[in-house]
């Protein structure tokens, strides 16, 4: 299992700025926008790679 470590107002931000570009991408916009695809998955798994590299974690939560 996975430790979360992105936190909640962390995960909304992702949200919205993946679901954001994604909407830009559908709407004709550059095609380097469907890297939107990456926060909103980060933001529904609630766990991000590179703050595991980096040793960062916004989840307040220790064991989740």
């Amino acid at each position: 299992m996975i430790t979360r470590n992105v936190g909640t107002i962390d995960r909304v931000a992702r949200a919205v700025i993946g679901l954001a570009l994604i909407a830009w991408a559908l709407m004709g916009g550059p095609v380097w926008a469907w890297v939107g695809v990456v926060p909103l998955a980060t933001a529904v798994v609630s766990f991000c790679p590179a703050y595991a590299l980096l040793g960062l974690k916004t989840c307040p939560l220790r064991n989740r």
